[in-house]
């Protein structure tokens, strides 16, 4: 794969300011110093229509035609692409599909690829069912070097993450399937039905050093809370806030932060991140909860294919106290905060119980210091026997985070007024974990925040999981192993490769063929 090509839509500035010689060396001359054998031919594995420091500012300089799925020379197209189009749309779990993700995943198809998009299986006797999808591109954000060359820092060096193919875009889709189990709930909105999602992606390079990955995220963005009077204590109700905090809320800026509409921090409408920003002067104003598709990579042709599963056991988000320590918040990598902070021995963060690792971290030997499994296992969260569960998680319910976030953004007036940020990060969280946390460990544990545990005067958990539907934006990430769970840069998107926004389907609509070996 051709790691000197280009991306994007401008076209070339200077055809003389590159000269491409094709042979079966495959060597590539232009105006830069002189390399060694082994590296003039790593850069230019396959030739490429030029490398984009001879090509002016930006990826974009060799046009892939308009509207078509195949690159231009000298790359190679796929010469089964109009049959491997056709046989991903007549597939039973693509036939439903609604046209735009329909689409995409025929143009997924028609590209270069090393695998066509995953073919979803029923779990159950009747067919999976789509609820909801993103369509995915990396026009949605601020262009970052992983995404656009940029003069004296990535414009005389391989490419890395998007550019593939001689200028095709980087492009993809998810889909969110319900799985209608007999014995399980078929709405979507309800946090005990277990919802299947698949990602498809074309135009991602294999990342080959240090473990990098690319990981999926879906985003719900916080809105203004429903207003309630406590009851009995100051607290407000869970999912709330008081009079008094709406009332500053809406003092804020032009008062748009009233009730229902999405935080913005401040208080002016809504500014979704965009391709103008510019980090870290003009970002957005909305406050994500960002919850993993988990880690993975792609394949020798650039396309990359996941599958994750969403219920109760993985609605789960990092521990949000690693924010201030991800270098994402302006000034915080200037003011040498980036890796300050490890939440690899779990515990409730900087305010809030600090654990012994030898207890609570991931230990090498079979039979654990506390209970009967030693390795730490996040997915060891089900079973018959509590003390086999995994207790030492460090992520937490996302619906907990949402808890967290109200107190440090919207309850202004009725949780440490006036303790700037971010003090009011940690309290919050050490407050709200505690909470949940029946042993006092800093930690939920698989028991302690299963959905069927009781907690903080509830009968049940439900209240700690946001509904996937609630999740309504999705992004792409190029990480690489800083040890936090948190997103890379996060909230910023300086990592961001691909984004794109929720689309609902309603009524739901089959979205599977064949049937899952164990239907688990």
């Amino acid at each position: 794969m051709n790691r000197s090509s280009v991306v994007g839509n401008e076209r070339v500035r200077s055809a003389s300011a590159v000269r491409v010689r094709v042979s079966t060396r495959l060597e590539v001359t232009m105006n830069i110093p002189r390399l060694s054998i082994a590296r003039r031919f790593h850069l230019s594995r396959v030739a490429g229509a030029c490398l984009a420091v001879a090509c002016g500012v930006g990826w974009g300089s060799v046009e892939a035609a308009a509207g078509s799925n195949q690159p231009p020379p000298p790359c190679h197209p796929n010469p089964h692409a109009r049959a491997d189009g056709e046989i991903v749309e007549q597939r039973g779990d693509v036939r439903h599909l609604p046209d735009p993700l329909k689409d995409r995943l025929e143009a997924l198809a028609e590209r270069p690829h090393s695998a066509l998009p995953i073919q979803a299986y029923a779990e159950a006797d009747q067919p999976s069912q789509l609820f909801q999808y993103y369509v995915l591109d990396a026009t949605g954000f601020e262009p970052n070097p992983f995404t656009k060359r940029f003069p004296g820092v990535n414009d005389q060096v391989q490419l890395t993450a998007t550019g593939f193919d001689c200028g095709l875009p980087t492009i993809g889709a998810v889909r969110l399937v319900v799985e209608p189990k007999p014995e399980l709930p078929t709405d979507p909105t309800d946090i005990r039905a277990f919802i299947d999602i698949f990602t498809d992606l074309s135009g991602l390079f294999v990342i080959n050093n240090e473990s990098g990955w690319y990981e999926g995220w879906m985003i719900h963005d916080l809105r203004v809370a429903p207003v309630a009077s406590p009851s009995g204590s100051a607290k407000p109700a869970f999912g709330t806030i008081t009079p008094e905090d709406a009332a500053a809320l809406k003092a804020m800026g032009n008062g748009h932060n009233v009730p229902g509409q999405f935080f913005t921090m401040d208080g002016r409408d809504v500014h979704l991140p965009g391709a103008d920003d510019q980090f870290p002067s003009r970002q957005t104003n909305v406050v994500p909860i960002q919850l993993s598709m988990g880690a993975y990579n792609c394949l020798q042709q650039s396309d990359c294919h996941s599958y994750w599963e969403f219920n109760y056991t993985t609605n789960w988000v990092h521990p949000t106290y690693e924010l201030p320590f991800t270098g994402g918040l302006p000034g915080s990598f200037e003011a040498g905060q980036l890796g300050a902070l490890s939440s690899i021995v779990p515990g409730s963060g900087p305010a809030g119980v600090k654990n012994n690792p030898v207890t609570y971290g991931d230990n090498p030997n079979t039979l654990g210091a506390l209970t009967g499994s030693g390795p730490r296992d996040a997915d060891k969260f089900d079973g018959e026997a509590d003390a086999q569960r995994e207790y030492r998680m460090r992520f937490i319910p996302s619906g907990l985070a949402h808890e967290i976030y109200l107190d440090i953004y919207e309850r202004v007036k009725s949780f440490e007024p006036g303790v700037p940020f971010p003090q009011r990060l940690y309290d919050a969280y050490a407050i709200e974990v505690k909470r949940v946390d029946a042993n006092g460990d800093g930690v939920i544990s698989a028991v302690e925040g299963d959905v069927d545990t009781a907690s903080d005067g509830f009968a049940d958990n439900a209240r700690l999981f946001l509904p996937p539907t609630s999740f309504n934006r999705f992004a792409v990430t190029r990480e690489i192993n800083d040890g936090l769970l948190a997103p890379r840069f996060a909230p910023s998107q300086r990592a961001w490769v691909l984004s794109g926004s929720q689309k609902a389907v309603r009524p739901a609509v089959p979205a599977s063929e064949g049937r899952d070996g164990d239907d688990r």
